[in-house]
């Protein structure tokens, strides 16, 4: 960073906006998903797979990761500043989100030079989709009871068992999987481990899942003595837990890394306050109801106070009391905002919020769609409660009971 100028970052600004600008793709006839969780058809699927390799090709991903994996090889600045370009311009979000913010940084920090050269390029493109396997159906939000076995039989090991909320599980051509190879310990998190599994193999089979919307996105994943091989490990066997962990703290923010890229298309506070003005209560735009201006008033503070909250974390001295509590709140703070954000959307609309995705419906039905969507979010990567579990114990530094 110090030898870039500021002349050099505001003309690679510029030059990255005009690039979104003049290349932001038209509106494809079809609704698109909002973020990798309701990819659920073919075509919505290969319009944003499509989308995101050009954005790779045109340099704007990926562009800190090391070049000899396929990165830009750049100070973080530059995407930092594509990304925000990213955002401003509205454009698709980047699919491929477990592999570009989860998967792809964890292999970068722990994975072996060959697994790097193997991945890291295919990743950014788009070419290899990745997909998560950890949550399981009896497990609810106990990671670490999973039950999912993986059993080493020479030169593969041999999984049995399912993974729930499988996103992106039909198109995936990877899965970060943890498993148990082992029963026995004196802890469950002992038997652990963790592997880069391919999705290809027979006997695995992930079935997609019908959503209240009526679309789909997350799959339920089946592994009927399933054979990967042994070098799909990542780690030591019983290491799985301890590289979960970390392959959270990339997943909710508080570990930078990732390639960069937008991960949703969201439906922000502005579009809040513009719905107000369109939509009518008593005849008049709701935006004149003082109940609703109270109301927009507070997420608009919600939604400011985040924006500050993350450029107080770069700044030592205003976060030195709690330094990991900004991080660690991130993905929390984020996702109750936007279930709280559409909440009042739809409020807004009165007896129109009856109205599902159609034509009648009031922006064809996007904010209903959104709403019950973000209840997605608030569970995806953990739950509100265990969110506010961790930062009571790891932040605050309180007790488990």
């Amino acid at each position: 960073m110090s030898n870039v100028t500021d002349q050099e970052l505001r003309e690679f600004r510029s030059e990255a906006a005009a690039w979104f600008n003049d290349n932001a793709p038209s509106d494809p006839g079809f609704l698109l998903p909002e973020t990798f969780m309701e990819v659920g058809s073919d075509q919505q699927f290969e319009f944003l797979r499509d989308w995101q390799r050009q954005v790779y090709e045109a340099g704007y991903l990926g562009m800190a990761w090391p070049s000899e994996y396929g990165g830009g090889g750049k100070p973080q600045v530059f995407q930092d500043i594509a990304t925000q370009e990213m955002a401003k311009a509205r454009v698709p979000f980047m699919t491929n989100t477990i592999g570009l913010n989860w998967a792809g940084p964890l292999i970068l920090k722990m994975g072996r030079d060959a697994d790097k050269q193997r991945y890291i390029k295919n990743i950014l493109s788009a070419e290899d989709i990745w997909c998560q396997g950890f949550s399981e159906p009896e497990a609810g939000s106990d990671l670490g009871n999973s039950q999912c076995r993986a059993v080493r039989d020479g030169d593969d090991y041999v999984i049995n068992g399912s993974k729930i909320w499988t996103s992106l599980g039909s198109y995936a051509k990877y899965m970060i999987l943890l498993a148990r190879t082992s029963t026995e310990g004196a802890s469950k998190y002992a038997g652990l481990s963790y592997f880069l599994a391919p999705m290809d193999a027979t006997g695995i089979d992930p079935r997609p899942i019908k959503k209240l919307t009526g679309e789909y996105g997350f799959c339920q994943t089946y592994f009927d003595d399933a054979r990967i091989p042994a070098d799909c490990l990542m780690g030591k066997e019983g290491e799985g837990w301890n590289i979960a962990m970390i392959t959270l703290t990339f997943e909710r923010g508080a570990t930078g890394g990732q390639a960069g890229g937008i991960a949703s298309m969201e439906l922000n506070v502005d579009d809040v306050v513009e719905l107000s003005r369109r939509a009518k209560r008593n005849g008049k735009p709701a935006i004149e109801d003082p109940a609703i201006r109270r109301q927009l008033v507070d997420v608009i503070m919600e939604s400011r106070s985040n924006q500050l909250m993350a450029a107080r974390a770069k700044i030592p001295t205003l976060a030195s009391d709690w330094p990991s509590a900004i991080a660690m709140s991130g993905k929390l703070r984020g996702s109750e905002l936007k279930r709280r954000l559409c909440r009042l959307a739809v409020t807004l609309q009165g007896t129109n919020a009856t109205r599902f995705v159609s034509d009648e419906a009031l922006d064809g039905g996007r904010w209903q769609r959104s709403y019950f969507n973000a209840f997605s979010g608030t569970i995806g990567g953990g739950t509100s409660q265990i969110q506010k579990n961790i930062i009571g114990e790891r932040v605050l530094g309180l007790p488990k009971d």
